[in-house]
């Protein structure tokens, strides 16, 4: 007796690309969000044969330009080695770095209450040179080059440094906008756009951020069957040992990119 042929649904690999963009490695509170740690598993998606695309679960609140560099260029070499689309699906956030990597995907889907754009590049740190004299300590420090100290925090603050600081952060902005433009349509002018200002899911679709609303299993569905199926494809766990400290301060850092934006 012949077993009829049946057609096996589609299995759309989805790889998960969370938390903060930093180069450091993962431990006890999660781990980092750079090429590192996502190489692995973008390369098991991109390498099943029989999915006809590749998604995104993006939810960061942004980090470090250069991993967010490394990470989506990585994706695009990827989809044109194996010939994939790709789909970036936002879920709470993909803010700055996060936003960087979301124009990876060929498309951007967002809820309606996500947060997406943030397309700035930010700088922080503290001046403590006031604190140290009271405290009755003396700064020794001995370089050899002239802004080699560059924003040293316990010296007072120098208007070339502040110069120098500006033309950093409008360099890496300049980066930032030409991945954008090359990656996006935008329907609103860049003077808007560009200012480092979020927005929610809805607004970003009308703001050509985004293209659709929606979600990762309703994508899925809508566009390959009601059969098709998703494989979660995600970083392999760090082991034992691990550094609490460093876990902690981590833990401090994405907490206060999240609260950035107000989430």
């Amino acid at each position: 007796m012949r077993i009829p042929f049946t057609k096996r649904p589609p299995i759309i690999p989805l790889v998960r690309l969370e938390g903060l963009i930093a180069a450091r490695r993962g431990g006890l509170f999660g781990g980092a969000l750079n090429l590192a740690s996502v190489n692995g598993p973008l390369e098991r998606a991109f390498a099943m044969k029989r999915a006809p695309a590749v998604f995104l679960a993006i939810n960061s609140p942004g980090g470090s330009p250069v991993q967010s560099s490394l990470v989506a260029g990585r994706i695009r070499q990827l989809a044109a080695q194996h010939d994939k689309r790709v789909v970036a699906c936002v879920e709470d956030a993909a803010a700055s770095g996060g936003y960087w990597i979301a124009c990876a995907a060929d498309e951007i889907i967002v809820d309606p209450a996500s947060i997406v754009g943030s397309i700035g590049v930010i700088s922080a740190g503290f001046g403590a040179q006031d604190a140290i004299a009271r405290l009755g300590l003396e700064r020794r420090m001995a370089t050899a080059g002239s802004e080699k100290s560059f924003l040293d925090p316990f010296a007072p603050a120098r208007a070339e440094d502040a110069a120098r600081q500006r033309e950093l952060l409008d360099a890496l902005h300049e980066e930032f906008k030409a991945w954008v433009r090359g990656r996006r349509t935008l329907r609103a002018p860049e003077d808007q756009v560009f200012t480092g200002r979020f927005w929610t899911g809805r607004q970003g679709v009308g703001l050509g951020l985004a293209d659709g609303l929606g979600d990762a299993h309703s994508e899925v569905r809508r566009r390959f069957g009601d059969d098709a199926k998703l494989a979660v494809i995600g970083a392999r766990r760090r082991r034992f040992p691990f550094s609490l400290l460093g876990d902690a301060a981590a833990a401090v850092e994405e907490r206060a990119a999240w609260a950035r934006l107000g989430l």
